[in-house]
């Protein structure tokens, strides 16, 4: 199994509303994909930005590749990110796990 893990942030003003954008886009959208295991996010306040921390689970490398293209190292953002400001991380990380764990 693969979790793929993705870090943003947003001034902190933006944070309500970048957490129901982000279970409306990234949430949504890995979970709606064959072969996705689960998607969890951990929200962090530092100072005046609000972290996001998005892991999905995966059952294995096509599935990554359906949810996120064959340059799946690059992060999937969405047209709608801009409105919050939002500092997306331009990579993310694959890791082979054995279990499914929450952050």
């Amino acid at each position: 199994m693969i979790v793929r893990t993705w870090h943003g942030c947003v001034p902190v003003k933006f944070a309500e509303g970048f957490a129901a954008h982000l279970q409306l886009t990234g949430v949504q959208h890995s979970q709606g994909v064959a072969g996705n295991l689960g998607a969890f996010v951990r929200r962090e306040t530092q100072g005046e930005w609000a972290h996001f921390f998005l892991a999905t689970y995966w059952s294995d490398i096509d599935a990554v590749k359906a949810f996120a293209g064959e340059d799946y190292h690059v992060a999937v953002t969405y047209a709608d990110d801009e409105q919050f400001e939002l500092l997306s991380d331009p990579y993310v990380f694959q890791h082979q796990v054995s279990e499914v764990v929450a952050l």
